[in-house]
């Protein structure tokens, strides 16, 4: 193998490849500079061996330009040598006015998830930058969020029981990427959409950081960095704490009901109760989203509230919650269908 460029270097040292170059992996090309050129680099750090997997998700949102970026992304699959597949948004997401991007992102990750489910793939890597990584955090800041939230973008998730999500370009500048495209005369794509400033996050590119960046802080994007980093830290042990407790309380826990012995939790602090009770949350098919922060206190105040007389709550999806003593049983009451499970909260 040539010698490798600066750019390259850093992605080996993010994800090294002796973890991935014998598995299939899927990359997330959109066409853009940074999944092109996070897919220049792992097809040279791969050097020839098979098993990378282009895959392509063309939302239709911007007529003749997406389609230009589908053919892109095609026409650099073929020059790497690279199998690539190709999806489509359903016609109906040109439709939706309210929460398009989170459904254009389900609808993605679903296409992404049946791609590496085909070809059997261990991992699926996208391109998400360091830039991507402060823009994200201040976007839930300005938004609300709590410290989960704070943590920003995770370098790693499951995607299914046998995918796993990978980023390793959290570690990368978009400068950075631009001086590897150029100096390789490496084309890509430009979304026409991501100067458009009527959209929050580009608001906070092209708007907000430039600001913080010279009246505040040279160095803004490094202290939002740090921000999060400590923010990560701090939630894995909180989770180590709360899994522990779950461990201890958890009763039976089925699809529609979760049975809880609330005495551990009776002397904890509010925080790290309300953050057991979204856990469970979490692994349970119920809204999300539609629980907010006055109604967190209100299961947490019932946790926390030994009484002996029986204690009825009715939570967002027809989730009836009763509390009588230490016993804490939250079930779901079927028939009535509830509002759709949220996959993010703003208390995330």
């Amino acid at each position: 193998m040539a010698a490798l460029h600066e750019f390259e270097r850093c992605v080996a040292a993010a994800w090294p490849p002796e973890g991935w170059l014998d598995v299939a992996v899927v990359v997330a090309v959109s066409g853009g500079a940074d999944s092109t050129a996070l897919l220049h680099a792992l097809a040279t750090l791969r050097n020839g061996q098979p098993g990378l997997v282009v895959a392509h998700y063309n939302h239709r949102l911007r007529g003749q330009e997406s389609d230009d970026d589908e053919q892109f992304v095609g026409e650099l699959s073929q020059r790497l040598g690279l199998p690539s597949e190709i999806g489509s948004a359903p016609s109906t997401l040109r439709t939706v006015e309210c929460g398009r991007e989170a459904a254009a992102r389900r609808h993605r990750y679903r296409f992404l998830r049946a791609v590496a489910d085909r070809w059997g793939a261990r991992y699926v890597v996208t391109a998400h930058t360091a830039d991507d990584q402060v823009e994200t955090m201040l976007h839930r800041l300005v938004r609300g969020t709590g410290l989960r939230g704070l943590a920003g973008i995770p370098r790693t998730r499951a995607l299914s029981p046998l995918t796993v999500v990978v980023r390793p370009l959290l570690g990368v500048t978009r400068a950075q990427v631009r001086l590897y495209l150029d100096e390789l005369a490496l084309p890509c794509r430009e979304d026409s959409t991501n100067r458009l400033t009527r959209h929050t996050r580009n608001r906070i590119r092209h708007e907000l950081l430039p600001v913080l960046r010279r009246d505040y802080n040279p160095a803004a994007d490094a202290a939002v960095l740090r921000l999060g980093d400590l923010a990560r830290q701090a939630q894995e042990v909180i989770d180590r704490l709360v899994e522990s407790l779950i461990s201890e309380c958890l009763v039976h826990r089925s699809e529609d009901e979760v049975e809880l012995r609330t005495h551990s939790l009776a002397s904890q602090p509010r925080f790290i109760v309300r953050e057991v009770l979204i856990s469970l949350w979490r692994g349970q098919p119920w809204p999300l989203r539609a629980m907010d922060e006055r109604k967190w206190q209100q299961l947490g105040q019932l946790v926390q509230t030994a009484d002996t007389t029986r204690q009825v709550l009715t939570m967002p999806g027809n989730i009836e919650i009763v509390a009588i003593g230490d016993q804490l049983t939250c079930s779901r009451r079927r028939g009535t269908a509830g509002p759709p499970r949220g996959a993010s909260s703003n208390l995330s």
